[in-house]
């Protein structure tokens, strides 16, 4: 009797365990999260940064390390990129801008990997049953670092959808860690110097800056309009 008695609480206690771990449980604390984040992106509005500046309080090395990791955050809770990177050349110039933006971004890609790959991962891939979504798993788990390279290269694929498109497949940690630091380079840093150079938009570093955007953007287009008509015709 007193065996059956323990037994029913171990029972219920392991299968109340099988159901917080199971793939949906996690997925929903995923959506949960990112909910969440975006809900303190819509109250806090961290886009103020770039018309009230930074804290008095925080100065040289310390303001970029603290901005780089708000920044890594923000990015995960879907702020878009462009905003922060010219908020990092505002406040910080071209090179601590660039470098805290670079940071940044690498810190906010890994932790949406992260999540992705712990939370998303395993409900996700059951449901990759489309042809554009088998196209891209295949991609992307077969040429992790040349898709993404490419990816961030172009910025015709959001950069949110890309980090968490990456968690779902088979894409290894480090090929999406390179990829998205390197790719992120030439974007990052036609941002970062619009935002330094924003005082003066006639100077040639910030009409350079500005064409390079402009070039960026629609050669992403393009290419997002040709990989479309490509993956049609399969």
């Amino acid at each position: 009797m007193f065996d059956s008695a323990a037994a029913r609480p171990q029972g219920l206690a392991e299968r109340c365990t099988r159901v917080l771990l199971s793939p949906w449980s996690r997925l929903s604390l995923l959506v949960a999260l990112l909910a969440a984040a975006g809900t303190c992106v819509l109250l806090f509005e961290p886009q103020r940064l770039m018309s009230d500046g930074w804290p008095a309080q925080l100065g040289g090395a310390a303001a970029v390390l603290v901005f780089a990791v708000a920044y890594g955050v923000c990015t995960t809770a879907f702020v878009p990129r462009p905003l922060l990177n010219l908020a990092a050349g505002a406040l910080f110039g071209s090179q601590a801008g660039l470098a805290a933006a670079l940071a940044g971004t690498v810190l906010g890609s890994g932790i949406a990997f992260g999540l992705g790959r712990m939370l998303g991962q395993d409900a996700l891939r059951p449901l990759l049953r489309g042809r554009w979504l088998k196209a891209a798993d295949g991609q992307l788990s077969r040429h992790g670092f040349r898709s993404m390279l490419a990816a961030r290269l172009f910025p015709g694929v959001p950069f949110a959808a890309a980090n968490y498109c990456a968690a779902v497949s088979r894409m290894g940690w480090l090929p999406f860690l390179l990829a998205t630091g390197l790719g992120s380079i030439p974007n990052t840093a036609a941002y970062v110097i619009a935002g330094a150079r924003a005082s003066t938009p006639t100077s040639p570093a910030f009409l350079v800056a500005m064409g390079f955007i402009a070039v960026t953007g629609l050669a992403g287009a393009v290419v997002a309009w040709c990989k479309r008509h490509h993956l049609r015709g399969r």
